[in-house]
Order: C-alpha cells, then structure tokens, then sequence
C-alpha cells in the first residue's frame, strides 16, 4: 500500500495519479507535453525539421536582397540642363562678389550722363574688373573641382539630376583630376561649343574635356 505525497490518501501500487487529488505518483509513467496538430516539433538535435535561416538578418528584422544600382551614360541634353543649373546658381555667387564693380560701374554711367568724362581709372574700376574676372575664375574652379571631387562626385546642377562624375573605372575622381578636367572645358569652348556637342554622339556620352580627363558622367537608374 502506497500513500499519496500530497494528501496522504491511500494509492495503489503502480498508480500514476492520486485518485482524491490528482496528484503524480513517484513511479508512475512520465508525462508527455501534448504535440500540436501540425506534427512533431523540431528539436535542436533535428536539424534536418528545421527551417533553413534568413541569409540577411539584423536583430529580428529580415531584409531583402539589395538591388543594384543600373548605371547609364548621361546624354548631351541631361548635361546641359545640368549645366544650366550650375549656371545659375555661380551666377548668384559671382553677382554677389562682383557687387563693388557694378557699384562703380553705376558711378561712373551718372558721371557721364552728367558729362563728366571719368578718368581711366574710374571707367575701368581701378582694376577691379581684371580682379573680379580673376575671382570669378576662381570660384568656377573650386565650385567644379571640389564638388566634383567630393563624395558627391556631382555639382549641385548634376546632383539634382542623378549624375555623377566618375574616372573610366566608374570610380570617384581625384581633385586633380577634377581642376584638369574643368580647365579642359576651356579647350571645348575654344572648339565653338562642338566639344560639348560631342557629348551627344560619342560611344560613353563624353565631351571633349572628358576625353581629355579620362572622366565619364553617369546617370544612376
């Protein structure tokens, strides 16, 4: 005769339950969790029932497959808008530096409206004409050569189109690179706009100064 541990009833031999309380006997078969209706489930030492993970995973979040970027040559017209835009905006920036030369340019007009000849100096700015040109120049440059060169790799004008200036490997230029290729642009002028034209009709879309360069402008699809 056995008693139960919980409310000391009398149990019977090899029974598994207490029959007052329910209480499990020592002895008695072991109990079983209930499976689901779905089947077994996967143990750690089953590893063939278990799902195959996510390759990409941060924390709990399961990302997708990245795509790629689809990269193509920017035409003629892209750049030219491009352009258009650069030129506005240095339009503003050398405006504003070359405020004092249109000060004086005023002066002098009164001047001679009111027939006072102005002097040399006074008609040409006291060589502030040459030192804004000069600074002018030096803007284009930085502007050109710094952003094409950044992380950017695109002027504002580009930027807000998608293109990006790279070298013949698609990578960021250098701003080496970049002064020389803004210093050739130069040479297309100097060909009456056909080195810019050529940007249209060669094989990587590229104007003359890229040929020079070594540089191509990409458009990110």
């Amino acid at each position: 005769m056995a008693f139960c541990s919980k409310c000391g009833a009398n149990v019977g031999e090899g029974s598994p339950f207490c029959s007052v309380c329910g209480q499990a006997q020592p002895g008695g078969p072991p109990r079983v969790a209930p499976q689901p209706s779905g089947g077994p489930i996967p143990t750690i030492g089953n590893a063939s029932a278990m799902p195959a993970a996510p390759r990409d995973i941060v924390g709990c979040a399961v990302l997708e497959p990245r795509q790629p970027f689809v990269t193509a040559y920017a035409g003629f017209w892209l750049r030219f808008v491009a352009w258009f835009i650069d030129a506005i905006v240095l339009g503003i920036g050398g405006g504003i530096l070359t405020a004092p030369i249109t000060g004086v340019s005023l002066f002098n007009l009164h001047s001679m409206m009111h027939g006072r000849p102005p002097s040399p100096d006074e008609f040409f700015g006291h060589g502030f004409i040459f030192r804004a040109f000069f600074v002018k120049q030096l803007l284009h440059w930085v502007y050109y050569a710094l952003l094409e060169s950044s992380t950017w790799q695109a002027t504002l004008g580009k930027k807000a189109l998608g293109l990006e200036v790279t070298d013949m490997q698609g990578t960021r230029i250098s701003f080496g690179r970049a002064t020389g290729r803004w210093a050739a642009r130069y040479i297309s002028v100097m060909t009456f706009g056909i080195g810019y034209i050529m940007a249209g009709f060669t094989a990587r879309k590229q104007a003359l100064h890229d040929l020079i360069a070594g540089t191509l402008v990409i458009r990110k699809i």
